[in-house]
C-alpha cells in the first residue's frame, strides 16, 4: 500500500477552510474607480453561499498595489462562485482599472487566536458591515472549524487545463492543427518551466492540459507570447464556436477566463514512473449543478486506487468547471482491462451514484458491466498530442 509520505496529493475536497489572496496593481489615477467597483463586488459576494469574510488592503510602500483577502468555508464553495458566469460578469469592470492581478488559494492548516470574542467575530463579516451578535457568533464558529488535517505532499508541479468547442465538422482540421504546431520554448525563467502539454478531443470539445514547474501564471503568459503558439491560436480562430479577437485584450481575456478548467483533485503514487504508463482522458457530462459532486466521486475512487499497489492506476487529475468534468488518468496497461476502475466506479453502488450525477440525455447512464464498458469507450477522449520536456538534473 502507498504510504502517506509517498503519495502526491492536492485536493479541493478535504473540507478545510480556504483563504484566497488576490494581489492587484492599479493603473495610475484609477483608485476611485476601483473602489466603486470593489464596493459593488463586495456586496455581491457577501451573499454567496460559503463566503465568510473579506478584507481590502493597500500597500504602505506602493499605493498602486492592493490586496484583497477572502475566507471561504471550503474550496468547492469558492470554486463554484469563481467559475460562474455571474462572477465573470461581476469582475469585468475591474479590467479597466487594474494593470495586473495574481490569485493565490490556500487551505487553512493552523491558526492562532484567543477564541470567540466580539472583536474576532467582527472580522468574519464583509468589510463595512455591522453584524448582529448572533450573526457574528455563527460566523466565528464557522471560521474556527474545518482546518486542514495534515500537510499534503506535492511534486512541485502545477496542473491546469483549458477547454473550448469548435464548430461541428471542423474537428479533423482542428485536430491536425493542434497536432502539428511547434512546441514553445520550455524554460520560462530561472524558476518556471513547462513540463508537459496533453491535448485531447471529445467530439467538438478540445481539452488542453498543462503541467508547469514553478509559476503557472508566468508560464501561461510566456506561452501566449510565443510566435508558434500565437500562429496556432490564429489558425484555429475561424473554427471556434465562441468568437474571440486576440488583438483585443478584453476579448482574449474573456475567452480564456471562460475556457479555464481548474484541477480540483490530483493524486499520484509517487516514486518512479513505470515504463508502460499511458495517459488517457475521460469526459463526463454532468447534470446541471452536479459537476462538483461528480468530481468528488471520481476523486474518492482514485484516492483508494492509488493506495492499492496491485491497482494499475498510477495517478489521476480531475478537472471540473460547472457541468464539465474531465479526468486525466495515468494507467499501467490497457484502459479496458478493468472498465469500472478506469471509469472511476469500481466498488459497491458507485455506478449507481455516477448514474444519478450524469446527464443521461447526452450519453445514457451505465449500470451493468456491459454498459460500463460501452460508456467507457464513449467517454474516452481522443489523444491529439502529448508533449513532455525532459526533467533537468
Amino acid at each position: 500500500m502507498t504510504t502517506l509520505s509517498e503519495r502526491i496529493s492536492q485536493s479541493a475536497f478535504d473540507g478545510s477552510r480556504l483563504r484566497v489572496v488576490l494581489l492587484l496593481d492599479l493603473y495610475d489615477g484609477a483608485q476611485n474607480q476601483f473602489l466603486e467597483v470593489y464596493e459593488h463586488l463586495r456586496k455581491q459576494v457577501s451573499s454567496v453561499p460559503g463566503h465568510i469574510s473579506d478584507e481590502l488592503c493597500q500597500s504602505i510602500e506602493n499605493p498602486s498595489q492592493w490586496l484583497i483577502t477572502s475566507e471561504w468555508e471550503s474550496a468547492p464553495r469558492f470554486l463554484a462562485w469563481v467559475n460562474s458566469e455571474e462572477h465573470v460578469a461581476s469582475v469585468q469592470p475591474l479590467h479597466g482599472c487594474v494593470r495586473d492581478t495574481r490569485s493565490l488559494r490556500f487551505s487553512v492548516l493552523r491558526e492562532t487566536g484567543k477564541g470567540p470574542d466580539p472583536g474576532l467575530a467582527s472580522l468574519t463579516v464583509p468589510l463595512g458591515a455591522f453584524p448582529s451578535a448572533s450573526a457574528s457568533t455563527g460566523a466565528a464558529d464557522r471560521a474556527r472549524g474545518h482546518l486542514q488535517v495534515a500537510p499534503r505532499r506535492g511534486d512541485g508541479i502545477v496542473r491546469h487545463a483549458l477547454t473550448f468547442t469548435v464548430k461541428p465538422g471542423s474537428e479533423p482540421v482542428v485536430a491536425e492543427l493542434l497536432a502539428g504546431y511547434t512546441s514553445p520554448r520550455a524554460q520560462v525563467d530561472e524558476t518556471t518551466r513547462l513540463r508537459r502539454t496533453s491535448l485531447f478531443m471529445h467530439g467538438n470539445r478540445v481539452v488542453r492540459a498543462v503541467e508547469v514547474e514553478g509559476d503557472l501564471l508566468a508560464a501561461l503568459r510566456h506561452v501566449a507570447r510565443q510566435p508558434e503558439v500565437r500562429a496556432l491560436e490564429e489558425a484555429i480562430n475561424p473554427y471556434l464556436e465562441q468568437d474571440r479577437d486576440l488583438s483585443d485584450p478584453g476579448s482574449a481575456r474573456m475567452f480564456f477566463t471562460r475556457a479555464a478548467l481548474p484541477a480540483v483533485h490530483h493524486v499520484a503514487a509517487g516514486g518512479g514512473e513505470p515504463a508502460d504508463l499511458r495517459r488517457h482522458a475521460l469526459f463526463y457530462p454532468a447534470k446541471d449543478g452536479c459537476g462538483m459532486a461528480l468530481a468528488r466521486l471520481l476523486a474518492g475512487q482514485d484516492e483508494t486506487a492509488v493506495d492499492d499497489p496491485t491497482c494499475p492506476v498510477e495517478g489521476s487529475t480531475v478537472f471540473q468547471r460547472d457541468d464539465i468534468v474531465v479526468r486525466l488518468l495515468d494507467l499501467r496497461g490497457p484502459l479496458d482491462a478493468r472498465p469500472a476502475l478506469a471509469l472511476g466506479v469500481e466498488g459497491s453502488h458507485k455506478a449507481a451514484v455516477l448514474a444519478r450525477l450524469l446527464d443521461s440525455a447526452k450519453d445514457g447512464v451505465p449500470t451493468t458491466d456491459q454498459e460500463i464498458s460501452r460508456f467507457l469507450a464513449r467517454s474516452e477522449m481522443r489523444l491529439i498530442t502529448d508533449r513532455r520536456t525532459p526533467v533537468q538534473a
